[in-house]
């Protein structure tokens, strides 16, 4: 028995919350503002992220330019962004959208830590979630005479090591993004 699959699963749990805490706002515009948000495209028969969709470039710290590969989809890919309530409002431009990001107040700012603080809670609460399956799976095999003592508890111990650097990637992020979303 080994741990590669709660590795493997906690490994892309934590890939989820960089996501997730890539979507913050920090003031400055980067394509993670926007490169996830679902777009209706094609009358609604196809559902598609804005990254597959159009090229997201950042000319400047303060701006956005999504060029749409298909311009047919353009006017699709602006009300999305309006829908997906991120606080950007994009501006139709020839055969561009362009967003300008405004400069976070101070108030906004203290909203935006809360929000991080409570993404990361929600991945710790997802690692957790992952390690007591684990635990569980190896409280079975060891009642069913499948998994000898010893080796459960050697088990036990490296998930916990496991478990352990997790968190603390996900406390890295966390400081990380939290520096950026409180640097002026």
């Amino acid at each position: 028995m080994d741990l590669g699959d709660v590795q493997a699963r906690m490994q892309k749990t934590l890939e989820t919350v960089r996501q997730d805490i890539g979507t913050i706002r920090t003031g400055r515009a980067t394509p993670a503002l926007v490169e996830n948000i679902v777009i209706n495209a094609y009358g609604g028969t196809t559902q598609m992220k804005i990254v597959e969709l159009a090229q997201i470039t950042v000319p400047d710290p303060q701006s956005v330019v999504i060029a749409p590969y298909d311009q047919s989809i353009i006017g699709d890919i602006k009300r999305d962004i309006i829908a997906a309530n991120t606080g950007l409002t994009p501006v139709l431009d020839n055969n561009l959208i362009r967003i300008a990001v405004p400069a976070l107040t101070s108030e906004r700012r203290l909203e935006y830590v809360k929000m991080l603080h409570k993404k990361l809670e929600d991945g710790r609460v997802k690692l957790r979630q992952i390690r007591h399956d684990k635990m569980g799976e190896f409280k079975r095999d060891f009642e069913e005479g499948v998994l000898p003592e010893d080796d459960r508890k050697r088990l036990e111990e490296e998930l916990e090591k496991i478990m352990n650097k997790m968190l603390e990637m996900v406390e890295e992020m966390g400081k990380t993004k939290e520096t950026e979303l409180t640097k002026i």
